[in-house]
């Protein structure tokens, strides 16, 4: 029997999700959306390209939950964009309600399951699906670090004229302008990257990591959905096929890196079951105080949620 995986959540990158899955031929995908019709034209669509592609995978759309029933993985990419007019608690308010209202779905029919996260703003609503799930935090993780970590490996990449492939870069703390690129951890080839690119270029590819959202939104005014479809489909993988991949993602600490009940990009073990364990790696004062700055970001987005809570 082949594994199964739901995407909730059928605009762009859900359904981009769900097509790379596809793709990758390793579980049977189920498309869920409120919207009537949306899911089930989005799944139909995926199903009549698979005998080009090559892919024989079952796609479903859905509107409720009962098909989603047993999955393995779910991805949760529902949420609202910021609108005009919309202050940072008016989006917390909204998709703190989305994330909590489908996480209890999940957690009805696939109680088994791992939870990735993707909706924004992203480390807090893991702490949204962490407290509705009732699931261990293992089973609980945030997509940001894989997307963060690929746009700074692009850009590296970019610079130096060479394949991607061979650039190993990675990025710590919250999924936002705070996140920490890690330099001293980034080579190419094995080379680290400060033997082949100024401090200065180096500076400026790290500030547009950290905008690299932004810059997407500027350019499409719509948020990405290629890279971040592609990141999580790398995550599913690596916990379908028990990979033990060493990765970024936003991961519950307990004490690491001192820090304590809070979700904060961080590098893990990654494979079946969830997160097996963080990787605790060695910082200097600069990058520590620069994570923890990260995390107090995070912190703010917590409390504000919490004090929504207690409005409400």
């Amino acid at each position: 029997m082949r594994s199964k995986v739901t995407v909730v959540g059928a605009g762009m990158v859900g359904a981009t999700t769900a097509q790379y899955l596809a793709q990758r031929n390793i579980a049977d995908v189920v498309l869920v959306d409120i919207v009537e019709n949306l899911p089930q034209g989005k799944a139909l669509d995926l199903a009549e390209a698979g005998p080009v592609i090559g892919y024989g995978v079952s796609v479903t759309g859905a509107n409720d939950y009962e098909a989603t029933a047993g999955s393995d993985v779910v991805v949760i990419t529902s949420g609202s964009p910021r609108k005009p007019g919309m202050s940072r608690d008016d989006l917390l308010r909204v998709n703190m309600n989305i994330v909590r209202s489908v996480t209890e779905q999940v957690a009805k029919h696939s109680p088994d399951c791992v939870i990735i996260v993707v909706t924004n703003p992203l480390d807090a609503m893991c702490h949204v699906a962490l407290q509705a799930s009732g699931f261990p935090a293992n089973r609980v993780l945030g997509q940001a670090g894989v997307l963060d970590s690929a746009r700074f490996r692009a850009f590296i990449a970019m610079e130096l004229d060479v394949s991607p492939k061979d650039v190993n870069a990675f990025v710590l703390g919250g999924h936002g302008d705070t996140m920490v690129p890690l330099t001293r951890y980034s080579s190419v080839g094995g080379i680290p990257i400060d033997q082949l690119i100024s401090a200065e270029r180096i500076a400026s590819i790290v500030q547009r990591t950290r905008d690299g959202g932004g810059e997407i939104v500027k350019l499409l005014g719509t948020s990405a959905y290629y890279a971040p479809a592609a990141s999580v489909v790398d995550m599913v993988e690596a916990v379908l096929l028990d990979q033990n991949r060493v990765i970024a993602c936003s991961a519950h600490l307990g004490g690491e890196f001192g820090l304590k009940d809070l979700y904060v990009g961080v590098p893990v073990k990654l494979g079946a079951g969830g997160i097996k364990s963080v990787i605790e790696i060695d910082l200097t004062d600069d990058e520590r105080s620069a994570l923890q700055h990260s995390a107090n970001a995070v912190t703010e987005l917590v409390a504000a949620m919490e004090r929504l809570q207690q409005e409400a």
